[in-house]
């Protein structure tokens, strides 16, 4: 353990004492949010980030010394743990350098090598081996075993051949380094399986793939998923290649790595050409494909961790987005044959009223359609409109910005707002359990427009309804490892519930779940509790919950909050332990409770230091006075809207040089979606982003920013919008794209092999290997 502590210090860069102390709080089940915000003393002030950072390298490296140990006992059972091959396990960082010094020792079924050793062949192998100045066929004469299948020297150096070539295959010292090469110098090609119509849509959308050829070990998330996808579909054929030119009977590159590593050369000896043909066997027949194997698992790897990391940081800037807060607004759901489904719900979320109208085809009763919105409106004080952005939303918010100009016709002074919101998951809340508990007698296609309404009013409280995959703010995200993926989101939908606190006494049982140490069993039974006993008054009622005891109160009750309670202080994010803290304070300040909150004149005068004791050091005090001069703050941002331009509601409209707004629906590393209100997103590429270099697009933009930007180019074919956010002269066309074999091939210059000319012999093609070995 003390091992692990200090390799994460390390990595992290901070004390080791600060590792084991939060080690030790996550073993004693204490969670993220609340390590990060409560115990910043224990913890020397480690941020979530490095907490998670934290606790994700705690498991693997838990899991790499639980397989070491694992390793290390079934080798000394076999009688072969030396110390020098202990030292190495003992040594060795990954689980990938693990298994390869495990592998020559790993039980296995019996192979041609094997059974060859077995047979007496390992002297003869090593000897040639030696002293290639031996004869190979005299040699093997004295090694003939016709009962074990080697009844002639041809057999018997057959059974060399397979003997070292397993030998050279798993020695890690050789392995490791080659596959680290491979990694260096190989590329990834992409083609489009012979046979597959490019016409067809399904492969069209691969047409970016079709002859595509990068450098493996920079390869980025999105063409990689993208490659990987169309190959899983038959439609691409990927392999891994090194670049360079071969001609028949020169050996590669990576032979020659292996001939590196042997210490070996050809010089026309006698055994030279049969070791020679063993090494390229090797390589062709043991190492080429499972190497490529690997590193493709390695890129898959780190492609879906940053398309994780992705989905996950805009899943966090929606969960964060602005909220509109305590306003009347009405959902609308669109839909063309089955009409537009609507709901009012009051400012608190409570549905007030629902209606379904048929606006569009096959009725068209635009008139009929706006009276009953309009009625709806008048009679329940709608001041604004949510729009889901599916099927039929753009004809749907012409009709919302028909309905905003009647009712101002009646009565300037109304302010009404319209907005087109994301429905990703709105389907899926509408079906599930809790939504037939919450809406029990509304039809399933209303809760759709009421789950549209409430995301408005605040995308935090309803969103933590839908499962997180659902909300589809991820690219590729059903490619990715999906384990994985929910953890992280899981992660990321706790750290915002919060970060920006729940009002105990209206949040909903899947919200409350979400709160630091409530479990979805405790969550529901507080809902069970209010409902009996009516709301809340203070914090300390949580312990007369069942299920809730004083490790769960510890844990949560920080992040609930009580408003018009019996203590001021439950409203902000200050922790009931701390309040004999606050009475110090309080005595200090010469000032009640009431009167201190958000006065910062008065708090920005007292000093931590003298509030610090030896539970609760200044960190803490330091944190309390800043909850004090901004009880409760909600740190999310200030609601508004995005105006779509008039006249242009499908990607017909859209022409080079038009300027819109529009709404940020998605951020990958290589660019950002721009929702225009066209039923298609347009692209800003990264080089587009802005009038300097931008690594990447978040950096400028997150999913839910309301920008402008300029029509650079419409593929109407293949519908796409490349947009562009630069003001200078520099703005120009962005972009991004949407096998088999046993062996690796040249990159590009494999056709040259077959030219005229002389071709090197074996021993001088061999030189040249070493030659570009070296100057590499």
């Amino acid at each position: 353990m003390e091992k692990i502590l200090l390799q994460i210090a390390a990595e992290l860069k901070v004390r080791p004492a600060q590792v084991q102390a939060a080690v030790e709080l996550l073993d004693g089940g204490a969670t993220v949010p609340f390590i990060a915000r409560y115990r910043k003393e224990a913890t020397g002030a480690l941020d979530d980030a490095q907490l998670r950072e934290l606790e994700a390298r705690l498991a693997y490296l838990r899991e790499l010394e639980h397989r070491r140990a694992a390793v290390l006992k079934s080798i000394d059972e076999q009688g072969k743990l030396t110390p020098e091959l202990r030292a190495a396990i003992e040594a060795a960082p990954t689980k990938q350098e693990l298994e390869d010094l495990y592998l020559p020792y790993k039980p296995k079924r019996r192979s041609k090598g094997l059974i060859a050793r077995e047979a007496g062949m390992e002297p003869l192998a090593d000897k040639l081996l030696a002293d290639p100045a031996l004869d190979p066929m005299a040699e093997a004469a004295a090694f003939l075993n016709p009962e074990a299948g080697f009844a002639d020297a041809f057999a018997v150096l057959d059974g060399v051949r397979d003997l070292l070539s397993e030998r050279w295959a798993e020695d890690a010292a050789l392995v490791g380094p080659l596959r680290e090469w491979l990694w260096s110098e190989g590329f990834i090609r992409s083609k489009r399986v012979e046979g597959k119509d490019e016409n067809n849509p399904d492969v069209a959308k691969y047409r970016d793939y079709f002859d595509h050829q990068e450098p493996i070990r920079t390869m980025p998330s999105h063409r990689a998923l993208a490659v990987f996808r169309g190959r899983a579909q038959e439609i691409l054929d990927a392999r891994l290649v090194l670049d360079e030119e071969l001609v028949p009977g020169q050996p590669s590159l990576a032979e020659g790595k292996i001939a590196l590593h042997l210490g070996w050369s050809h010089r026309k000896r006698p055994a030279d050409e049969l070791i020679r043909k063993t090494i390229a066997w090797t390589w062709k027949v043991k190492l080429s494909l499972s190497l490529e194997r690997d590193l493709f698992a390695r890129l898959r790897e780190q492609a879906e961790e940053v398309a994780i990391k992705v989905f996950a940081e805009n899943l966090r800037d929606l969960l964060l987005a602005a909220p509109a807060g305590k306003r009347v607004v009405m959902g609308l759901d669109p839909g063309i044959r089955t009409g537009v489904k609507v709901a009012v719900v009051s400012d608190t979320g409570k549905v007030l009223d629902t209606a379904t109208v048929y606006p569009h085809e096959p009725r068209r009763d635009w008139d009929g359609a706006l009276h009953t919105l309009q009625r709806l409106c008048a009679a329940h004080g709608v001041n604004l409109i949510a729009i889901g952005n599916g099927t039929a939303s753009r004809e749907t918010d012409k009709l919302a910005g028909d309905l905003i100009k009647r009712l101002q016709q009646l009565a300037p002074e109304a302010r009404i707002e319209k907005v087109v919101v994301s429905e990703a998951g709105a389907s899926v809340y509408s079906a599930s359990e809790f939504a037939s508990k919450e809406l029990p007698e509304l039809d399933v296609s209303l809760r759709g427009a009421v789950s549209i309404a409430r995301r408005l009013q605040d995308p935090l409280a309803e969103l933590v309804k839908i499962e997180p995959k659902s909300i589809g703010v991820g690219q590729y995200q059903h490619d990715v490892n999906q384990g994985q993926l929910a953890r992280t989101l899981d992660a990321v939908v706790e750290d915002c519930v919060n970060a920006v606190g729940v009002d105990l006494n209206t949040a909903s049982a899947p919200l409350l779940a979400r709160v630091s140490g409530l479990s979805a069993s405790v969550a529901a039974s507080v809902v069970r509790w209010r409902d009996q006993h009516g709301a809340f008054r203070n914090r300390r009622q949580l312990l007369d919950v069942t299920g809730l005891g004083p490790k769960t109160f510890e844990q949560s009750a920080g992040f609930l909050r009580i408003r018009d309670g019996d203590n001021p202080l439950d409203l902000s994010g200050v922790h009931p332990e701390t309040y004999p803290v606050v009475e110090k304070i309080i005595q200090a300040a010469g000032r009640p409770i009431k009167e201190l909150m958000g006065n910062t004149d008065v708090i920005a005068k007292l000093k931590p230091e003298a509030f610090a004791d030896e539970r609760f050091g200044a960190i803490t005090v330091k944190d309390i006075l800043a909850e004090l001069v901004k009880p409760g703050r909600d740190p999310r941002p200030d609601f508004k809207v995005a105006r779509f331009n008039e006249g242009v509601e499908d990607i017909k409209d859209l022409q080079p040089g038009m300027v819109l707004e529009g709404t940020v629906s998605n951020v990958a590393q290589f660019g950002a979606f721009v929702d225009l209100g066209v039923h298609q997103d347009g692209l800003v590429h990264v080089s587009q982003l802005a009038n300097k270099f931008v690594a990447d697009a978040r950096e400028v933009v997150k999913t839910g920013d309301i920008v402008k930007v300029r029509v650079v180019e419409v593929d109407l074919a293949r519908g796409r919008i490349a947009l562009s956010m630069r003001t200078d002269a520099g703005a120009a066309k962005g972009g991004a794209g949407a096998g088999s074999g046993n062996a690796f091939r040249p990159a590009g210059r494999q056709e040259r092999a077959g030219r005229g000319g002389n071709a090197p012999a074996p021993q001088g093609a061999m030189a040249a290997a070493f030659a570009k070995l070296q100057k590499r």
